[in-house]
């Protein structure tokens, strides 16, 4: 893998991270530069906007099922994961309810 796709990589991951554990509609450029060890201008070089970072976030916690961050996504709404797989969405939603 070349440097700048292992750079993008750590920051989603770091990005899914701080979703995970505080929220995904409390992520900051900031916080996920720091987790990730780079600049704040660099996870804007990758991602651009807070929009477009959170967006690909969804993509990512889509592809690896990660359920607390697509419910916190249906939760708020968003497009990206109200298009996920419906089996996704509906174990998502379950786990919201502690179901």
């Amino acid at each position: 893998m070349n440097p700048e796709r292992t750079r993008k990589t750590l920051i989603l991951s770091a990005a899914l991270q701080l979703a995970e554990r505080g929220g995904f509609a409390n992520m900051t450029r900031e916080a996920i530069a720091a987790r990730a060890n780079v600049s704040t201008g660099l996870v804007s070089q990758h991602f651009g906007t807070m929009k477009e970072l959170r967006r690909a976030v969804i993509g990512e916690a889509i592809r690896c099922a990660n359920l607390d961050v697509v419910a916190q996504a249906l939760a708020a709404g968003h497009p990206r994961a109200q298009s996920a797989p419906e089996e996704l969405r509906r174990a998502a939603a379950l786990s919201l309810v502690g179901g």
